[in-house]
């Protein structure tokens, strides 16, 4: 395979146990790992140690009684990632948070800050809450229709980054003969009103060390990828075809263009699932022991979720999956037709699809050695299916271990992967541009 002239970016999705959904019953797994500051610290220097880029961390606002065990109980994520910041130096700390369920000062002004105590590696993953019940904790009844969301997400993120803005590089003065602590013209009030929206501004949290954290999307829905072709520099994706991961790319790609940014700009980073031994047949007999730890209910729940909350107890689990109208959906649409396109094109039994949805949650399931992983990625890279990957590990540590250990160093012995940091932010690490003040003159 001829050699690629771009590299590899990757990161690392961390979960509690690991992200197979039985990963907290296996005897390798670490009881309270959702809920143990220490053990997100060794994970994080460990992802540091393999020069990833980035480090992370999912959230949602809402449980019930079958939900993921890594989020039965889990930390606020940025809190988790100002902490984890004091015990890294260079490793990107990503995290979710709802435009749906949140104010755009909030967020502003917590992920600036995070930019701030981490000196520069601060990415916020813009996310439109996809759990119909969430509505219930923030005073409501109805979840906001799919595409209204993504309106909403659209201003929230202008309105944030305007907030970014507040200060330029050089206002703060702080001269203590004159008693001149910021220079006024170059503080700026936002003055935003808009459908969602009405806010003054100014931010009050200095301008950041990246000028503005990095902004991911991960939504794959047409409406998602209008977001993200429009403001994202990272996007978290699920494919798990490479022929489709192709299209998706390409498709991706060419929005960013038509909204008038370099293609570039942008890096497209699907999930993947590795399971990883020194044979294929060890790695078969790893994920199946994972799979049959996967509690039935639990799967079943897992996988209604995905396909907009019907209820499948009536039908038989080693029959088809039944006929389901996509438009009775108001879950993550990307997600739905993925799984419907799963069930039909390997002629899947319920229990099948809920076993693999359950474990992967529909990205792209690896089983192998690690030479055949960098394989597969090196593939994905050099015919355009991704810039890179987010690593999710289906059991932790173990998982993220055999990956630093075993994976990355045969991706840098092929000049796939960095062998060291290019820098101290995120945004140079990743090869981002640094975005400019829009008031700076």
């Amino acid at each position: 395979m001829s050699q690629p002239k771009r590299k590899l970016k990757l990161g690392v999705f961390i979960a509690g146990t690991g992200h197979h959904v039985a990963s907290w019953r296996h005897p390798k797994a670490v009881p309270d790992a959702a809920m143990n500051l220490d053990y997100f610290k060794q994970l994080a220097k460990k992802a540091e140690e393999g020069k990833l880029d980035l480090l992370f961390l999912a959230d949602s606002l809402s449980i019930n009684h079958t939900s993921h065990p890594n989020v039965l109980t889990r930390f606020e994520p940025l809190t988790l990632l100002s902490s984890i910041a004091e015990s890294t130096s260079t490793i990107g700390l990503a995290a979710t948070a709802s435009t749906t369920y949140s104010e755009p000062f909030h967020i502003a002004r917590q992920f600036a800050s995070l930019d701030h105590l981490s000196g520069g590696r601060a990415a916020w993953n813009v996310v439109t809450s996809s759990i119909e019940e969430t509505a219930k904790n923030f005073s409501g009844e109805e979840h906001l229709a799919h595409h209204k969301r993504y309106e909403r997400a659209e201003e929230f993120v202008d309105v944030v980054k305007g907030l970014w803005d507040s200060w330029e590089e050089d206002a703060l003065v702080r001269n203590q003969e004159t008693g001149e602590f910021f220079e006024s013209s170059k503080l700026h009030e936002l003055q935003h009103k808009g459908e969602f929206f009405s806010v003054r501004g100014p931010l009050n949290v200095s301008r950041t060390p990246q000028g503005q954290p990095v902004i991911i999307q991960a939504g794959s829905s047409e409406d998602g990828q209008k977001l993200a072709a429009k403001t994202a520099e990272l996007i978290f994706t699920a494919q798990n075809d490479l022929d489709k991961a192709k299209e998706f790319y390409q498709s991706l790609k060419g929005k960013v263009e038509a909204a008038g940014r370099a293609k570039e700009d942008v890096s497209i980073m699907p999930g993947i699932f590795p399971i990883i031994a020194d044979t294929v047949e060890e790695a078969k007999a790893k994920y199946q022991e994972l799979q049959e730890l996967i509690v039935p209910e639990i799967g079943l729940s897992i996988l209604q979720n995905y396909l907009g909350g019907i209820d499948l107890s009536q039908y038989p689990l080693d029959g088809p999956l039944p006929e389901i109208d996509p438009s009775a959906s108001n879950a993550v649409k990307s997600r739905f037709d993925l799984v419907m396109n799963m069930a039909r094109k390997d002629n899947l039994t319920i229990r099948q699809l809920y076993q693999s949805v359950a474990g992967s949650r529909g990205h792209h399931i690896f089983i192998g050695t690690p030479e055949q992983l960098a394989d597969v990625m090196e593939t994905w890279l050099v015919e355009e299916a991704a810039d890179g990957f987010n690593v999710m590990p289906p059991l932790l540590p173990e998982g993220l271990d055999a990956f630093v250990d075993r994976v990355v160093p045969i991706l840098q012995e092929r000049g796939l992967f960095k062998t060291e940091y290019t820098g101290k932010t995120l945004r140079e690490n990743l090869g981002l541009k640094q975005p400019k003040n829009r008031y700076t003159t």
